[in-house]
């Protein structure tokens, strides 16, 4: 039976949160080798949907549906300040008793801190709310600068874009990186963005820092192998190390070094996929050295092993390996 998605629709819609669900988990994608998710919406209310942009929508489901969803998305909320409808509360705190798994996307997370599934756990929101946020429900540890934050079956993300980075984090959790990055190729954005990252830029990047980082960055995604070090890559960069260490996490959130940990991990969950490749060859093409390495950082950074993750995802002939 496939994974069921069930969006929350209201009054006053964040229209370009909403879409983001649509567009992850509605639309066929009959390229792909595994079983889609089967998407729906639900009403949170009676009466007309009215979304942002001058748009309604016709919603066949209400509230019930969620008793019946494996995935829950709350696609932002109209109001931060404004209670959330007590029977859509009440749903989302039995749907998570059982097992189902909360997301919220921007201003949605005051949705889920309202249902108190949040309580003890990490989240963040936009910017601009988490201020709020943190005084409103002080059980809540905020991520402040986060563009996700996974607690396992409850993910929480920051505005607009941000949630497309955590529903594909979804996906790639779901069906692995292979599928995600065939995803997000369809999509146009990039593969895989870490939830750690900065949402914003404290300045904007010269025209020629940010050329200079992006061709860089395009070299050593290109050259993972290869034994990069910050000298290296400053050299390559035609900066200082110094200068190259500020860009980078001003442009990223993250040290090179940890950055480039993350491309390697992405580049051998993929291997791990997709070949019959050993722990320490997989290692040898993506630049960990060693096999111990590669578990380490796999532990770290996935949660698993190498054998583990390959046992989960391993694909043969667009089928899951037996």
């Amino acid at each position: 039976m496939a994974h069921r998605v069930v969006a929350v629709a209201y009054d006053r819609l964040c229209t370009f949160e909403f879409g983001c669900a649509v567009e992850l988990f509605a639309l066929p994608r009959p390229e792909l080798s595994v079983a889609w998710y089967d998407f729906a919406v639900c009403a949170a209310e009676r009466g007309p949907i009215r979304a942002t942009g001058g748009v309604e929508l016709t919603v066949p489901h209400t509230l019930r549906l969620l008793d019946s969803a494996d995935t829950i998305v709350i696609p932002g909320w109209r109001a931060p300040d404004e209670a959330p409808p007590a029977l859509l509360l009440t749903k989302l705190r039995r749907a998570f008793e059982r097992g189902a798994r909360l997301c919220s996307i921007c201003s949605g997370v005051f949705v889920l801190a309202a249902a108190g599934v949040l309580d003890g756990r990490r989240a963040t929101t936009h910017w601009r709310y988490v201020t709020r946020l943190a005084a409103r429900y002080p059980r809540i540890r905020v991520e402040m600068n986060a563009l996700y934050v996974d607690e396992g079956r409850v993910l929480t993300s920051a505005g607009s874009a941000a949630g497309l980075d955590m529903l594909l984090h979804l996906v790639r959790r779901d069906h692995g990186a292979k599928i995600a990055n065939q995803v997000a190729q369809r999509l146009v954005i990039a593969p895989h963005r870490e939830g750690g990252q900065a949402q914003f830029v404290p300045r904007p990047l010269a025209a020629d820092e940010r050329g200079r980082l992006a061709r860089l960055m395009d070299f050593i995604r290109a050259h993972l192998s290869a034994p990069h070090t910050l000298a290296s890559l400053a050299t390559r960069a035609a900066m200082s190390t110094r200068t190259l260490q500020r860009e980078f996490t001003s442009a990223t959130g993250l040290a090179p070094y940890e950055w480039l940990v993350g491309e390697r991990i992405e580049r051998a969950k993929e291997l791990l996929e997709t070949t019959h490749l050993k722990a320490q060859d997989v290692a040898a093409r993506v630049g960990m050295g060693s096999a111990e390495s590669l578990r380490h950082h796999f532990r770290q950074r996935v949660g698993t092993t190498p054998a583990q993750y390959r046992r989960r995802f391993w694909r043969r002939a667009g089928q899951y390996a037996k």
